[in-house]
């Protein structure tokens, strides 16, 4: 196809031009000229480069770059970094280039965004040490992970033009790290538009399912929000409070999660949407007009005692401010009611990015953004960390209820919601959590392991003979807690392997076997330990013997009499041997050679789109790629993916579950039955039917050959008359 590179420069330019509008606001003398600059030099530096969607790779720096004006509020570095973001990485420009024309600060944000180059073990995932790099430089400068969110934030919006396998993967990293990321800074806008888009490419069924039932039902919601707000929009005025008043949809992704993680219908969720009042108000009166609102609401509506959240008094740790209520609106129908002021809105919507703009009211929340920061250095600062479990324990502190506990002097201190009295010991020191023996919840003894509860006060005992022990990383959820703990278990290693040192030593002399290097490092080989680190270690423990230490003597002596098996190939090799050049396991081939099995986690069957995933110990797993399971493996260790697909050679039975729900009408068992067994001549292993208040529910589990099957069943059933409802589910 012809490019047409006259048109393509002006609309350059008209981009450029809707970024500088867009920035306007915030620019001082000079910004504009700098800004220019960095555009100049990046379309000069990208000049050859395309998209894969065939545009001007230029597309793509500036609209991160817009993002970051128009959708996170950022000043000029940010742009000025937006738009070189990816120069360094992808053209022949160095970080020393950026730091002659655009200074150290810009420079040091540009290094953060560049990957990691270099080729890394296969133990480690890339993705995740470039997350890790990341990280190091978000403690310094928080600009480089807005900028790296507005950057993923583009690629998602134009994913469409990657392959599936690419989208799998860049999808999976977004809703297992960046969504929550953008969460944890506060950017709800586009935590939901990430997490809305991820599970576009995830789970495609679901999106479009969910994306339909919303756009159905829209103008039944519209109404319904027009009769509810009208009333208090009309009191409001009257009370003379400067406000908008408008309803907003839950997002796709958080419809998707109720309907998969609570089991239930679209239909049933009574929060699809909240009612927003945001109201003008000056700092001091914020609080008083917020409950005075929710005083006027309360008057015309029922509230649901429950349901009542005051993040006002108590502000979210990434700054989230709002006082949320349910109210049983017009229709019988609960409705979730948010109040907040226009800074809280805008901290809301924008997150930390907003907080310069409200520098004096925001000292506290700072204050909140500079504890979660100094506890990811004090993460990145622990010695040798696995990056992998980095991200497992990083990722467990981001998307977290919070609880708020206080100290025996009445200091407040916030948590993750299910965190634990030693969670709450390594919160207040790392000494206090390595020497703690148990706790008193309101002045009542606790066990380590007890789970804390809002508005609890918690005193830690201590004791100096304490040291941490193996079953406490079961305790605690925490990343704080956990990195601390693993820092001390492998220093506590560290010294009992070098009484081991020692004891081996005796242990040598004593079966008359001179103590070397050579010596330990064939005894390390013979007992086929991964070092003699663990050697020493075990031996310290008494898991070494002198036995083991004679046979060894001897096998030195008499090598043939100790015949060692042939070390098996690696899983990894075995793999690639397989595959050979197509890169894709067939599933259901002569696959003798290669040990791989259906994952019980999410029931594949013929038809459903899969991949295989490498394991340690039990070949390579099938797993569907809507599996619970999937972003995490997708996203953490794509070295260990192996594309999969089914071979339709042999017809053989799988094994898949469904579920029914209906009204309890007479013969409905009957009915369904027939239609599997006698109407479709599908095998049931197991059938299961309840029924409660009128309402029946029914699990099948069924042979099927594959997904078409399964859901030409599900179709049928779902005609059967009392039949509401007809999912599938897994089977494990």
């Amino acid at each position: 196809m012809e490019i047409d590179i006259v048109a393509e420069k002006k609309e350059i330019l008209s981009r450029y031009k809707k970024l500088i509008n867009a920035c306007k606001r915030r620019l001082e003398p000079g910004d504009k000229e700098i800004i220019r600059k960095a555009f100049e030099v990046s379309v000069n530096a990208h000049k050859e480069m395309r998209r894969k969607s065939g545009e001007p790779y230029i597309y793509h720096p500036i609209a991160v770059a817009q993002i970051c004006a128009e959708e996170i509020g950022l000043g000029t570095t940010a742009i000025v970094c937006a738009l070189l973001h990816d120069t360094v990485e992808d053209t022949d420009m160095t970080l020393d280039d950026i730091k002659g024309m655009f200074g150290d600060k810009v420079c040091q944000i540009i290094d953060g965004l560049t990957k990691i180059s270099g080729v890394f073990d296969q133990t480690s995932s890339i993705q995740a040490e470039n997350f890790r790099k990341m990280l190091l430089t978000l403690s310094e400068d928080v600009r480089v992970i807005l900028i790296k969110l507005a950057d993923r934030l583009h690629n998602m919006r134009t994913l469409d033009h990657m392959n599936r396998d690419k989208q799998m993967k860049i999808a999976g990293e977004t809703l297992y790290l960046y969504a929550p990321l953008a969460h944890r800074l506060g950017l709800n806008t586009i935590k939901s538009e990430l997490e809305d888009l991820g599970l576009k490419y995830t789970d495609e069924d679901w999106f479009n399912e969910v994306t339909k039932k919303l756009a159905e039902t829209e103008p039944v919601r519209k109404k319904f929000i027009k009769n509810f707000i009208e009333p208090i929009n009309d009191i409001l005025k009257e009370q003379g409070f400067k406000f908008k008043i408008f309803g907003r949809p839950k997002s796709i992704y958080s419809i998707y999660n109720k309907i998969k993680n609570k089991g239930v219908l679209f239909e049933e969720i009574y929060d699809l949407f909240a009612i927003r009042i945001v109201i003008d108000s000056p700092l001091e009166k914020e609080k008083s007009d917020c409950w005075k609102i929710y005083s006027i609401i309360t008057d015309f509506y029922h509230p649901n005692p429950d349901r009542l959240r005051d993040w006002i008094s108590t502000p979210k740790s990434n700054g989230y401010e709002s006082l949320h209520t349910t109210v049983m609106g017009p229709e019988g129908k609960w409705v979730e009611v948010q109040i907040r002021t226009t800074r809280m809105d805008e901290l809301a919507e924008m997150g930390y990015a907003a907080h310069w703009k409200y520098k004096e009211a925001a000292v506290e929340k700072e204050n909140n953004l500079e504890i979660w920061l100094r506890r990811i250095r004090e993460m990145l600062d622990n010695p040798d960390p696995n990056a992998l479990e980095f991200i497992d324990d990083f990722k467990l502190n981001l998307f977290a209820d919070e609880i708020f506990v206080f100290t025996p002097k009445g200091e407040m201190k916030n948590l993750p919601s299910t965190a634990t009295a030693l969670d709450f010991a390594f919160e207040i020191h790392t000494k206090v959590g390595e020497q703690c023996i148990g706790a008193k919840v309101n002045h009542k003894l606790v066990p380590l392991s007890y789970q804390l509860k809002s508005g609890e006060q918690v005193e830690i005992l201590t004791s100096s003979k304490q040291v941490p022990k193996d079953d406490w990383i079961n305790y605690v959820v925490t990343a704080r807690a956990k990195s601390k703990i693993k820092s001390a278990l492998k220093e506590n290693r560290r010294r009992t392997s070098e009484d081991g040192r020692s004891i081996l030593e005796k242990k040598f002399s004593k079966s008359n076997l001179e103590y070397t290097l050579q010596n330990v490092n064939e005894f390390v080989s013979y007992l086929k330990l991964p070092s003699s680190s663990e050697l020493f270690y075990r031996t310290a423990l008494g898991n070494v013997d002198v036995k083991e230490i004679k046979e060894f003597v001897d096998f030195k002596v008499h090598p043939e009499k100790y015949k060692l098996k042939k070390k098996d190939k690696k899983i990894e090799e075995l793999v690639t041997n397989v595959r050979g050049s197509s890169d894709m396991l067939v599933i259901g081939d002569d696959m003798q050679k290669l040990d791989y099995g259906l994952s019980t986690c999410c029931s594949p069957i013929p038809g459903d789109d899969v991949f295989g995933f490498v394991t340690v110990n039990e070949g390579i797993k099938i797993h569907r790629v809507n599996c619970p399971n999937a972003v995490k493996l997708l996203s953490n260790y794509a070295y260990r993916v192996v594309k999969a697909k089914w071979n339709n050679d042999h017809l053989i039975s799988f094994l898949a579950g469904i579920k029914i729900l209906g009204t309890d009408e007479m013969g409905l068992v009957n009915n369904v039955t027939k239609v599997i067994s006698s109407q479709l001549n599908i095998n049931m292993r197991s059938i299961k039917f309840d029924t409660e208040d009128g309402i029946f529910e029914g699990t099948i589990m069924v042979f099927v050959h594959d997904a078409k099957h399964l859901n030409h069943l599900i179709d049928r059933m779902k005609k059967v008359k009392g039949v509401t409802n007809v999912i599938r589910i897994d089977t494990n």
